[in-house]
């Protein structure tokens, strides 16, 4: 079983429109509303495709009872912690070619005493899981070192902690020694203060989270995929092909789901989760995909390219991936995963 903790999930309305125009009335060609946070849509991932999961909520005000009923609807085993602030409400406004812009709400603090029983439901729960995903921003006032308190008391039950946030919470949280983390390019620079622009900078910026404490890092690199940087120093690189691409909204909750669920290491668990991310950017919103969704054909996973040409620049189809590494085709791309 995963148990996933958002402490700051969302309410997410995706708007579908032909082009985004500055100060322009648009008509929405369509409308999604889902729930939202990225340890939300990791326990949906995991249900779409009948793993067990269990999600750990905090929820306020009448967003946070629709959220609720958003997530019953779907079937999702939740503990959910009342709380008393609102829950937030996110726009993603998606472009016919993939673009996606965002709209976010910071959310609202959460006392002392709601952080304490969001942490004691899931030290009680987690006892019968495998994995325990930790994820998604902080909201307004929660301490920094919040998930590296959870994983240092994780860690002497023997349960394994995944990670994926941002800034400070992630610096804190990569210090406290947990098994997994999956930043994305963005949130690799700013955590290791490393410009990258290639292969060999993402390997140079894993290196100084491991340094750091992280065990195995999860890198989702948006249209250029993927790269695993394993405990015992095993590397693998990936990329998906999207044919249709609708929205990147989810697509790295989709990519950590996938990995976890199969077995959370080596190539064949990165190539899963290539796959259910893939599929996740051709949905609408942030719909996370099920069996029917999914198309393996589509991935290609191998290591990366050999030291010599690890400073390939990194953009869409950047030709990572040594073209003689073990793989499976991409027939006829348009785009790279454009989400991370």
């Amino acid at each position: 079983m995963i148990l996933t903790l958002t402490l700051n999930p969302s309410l997410d309305r995706t708007i579908e429109v032909g082009a985004l125009t500055r100060g322009a009335v648009i008509r929405a060609a369509a409308t999604h509303l889902d729930p939202g946070g990225k340890g939300v849509n990791v326990s949906r991932a995991l249900l779409a495709n009948d793993v067990r999961s269990c999600a750990v909520i905090p929820y306020g005000g009448s967003e946070g009872r629709r959220l609720l009923d958003l997530l019953s609807a779907e079937g999702i085993d939740m503990i959910p912690v009342p709380v008393e602030g609102p829950t937030r409400s996110n726009v993603a406004i998606a472009e016919p070619d993939g673009t996606v812009t965002k709209v976010n709400e910071p959310g609202t603090a959460l006392t002392p005493a709601e952080l304490d029983t969001l942490a004691g439901a899931v030290l009680d729960a987690a006892r019968s899981a495998d994995w325990v995903v930790a994820s998604g921003s902080l909201p307004p006032g929660v301490p920094v070192d919040v998930y590296a308190g959870l994983c240092r008391r994780f860690a002497g039950a023997g349960i394994n902690l995944a990670v994926d946030t941002s800034g400070p919470a992630l610096v804190s949280a990569v210090n406290a020694g947990p098994a997994l983390v999956k930043p994305n390019r963005d949130e690799l620079a700013e955590a290791t203060g490393t410009s990258i622009a290639c292969v060999g900078d993402v390997l140079d910026a894993v290196g100084k989270l491991r340094a750091m404490g992280a065990r195995s890092v999860l890198t989702s690199l948006g249209a250029d995929g993927a790269l695993l940087v394993e405990d015992d120093e095993q590397v693998w690189y990936g990329e998906c092909a999207v044919e249709e691409p609708r929205s990147s909204v989810g697509a790295g909750d989709a990519l950590l789901a996938g990995f976890l669920a199969a077995g959370a290491r080596g190539g064949t668990a990165l190539a899963e989760g290539l796959a259910w991310a893939g599929a996740a950017v051709g949905l609408p919103g942030s719909r996370m995909p099920g069996p029917a969704d999914i198309d393996r054909t589509h991935v290609r996973i191998g290591p990366p390219t050999r030291p010599g040409r690890s400073r390939h620049p990194l953009a869409r189809r950047s030709g990572a991936l040594e073209r003689d590494a073990p793989s499976l085709p991409i027939h006829s791309p348009r785009s790279l995963i454009p989400g991370g």
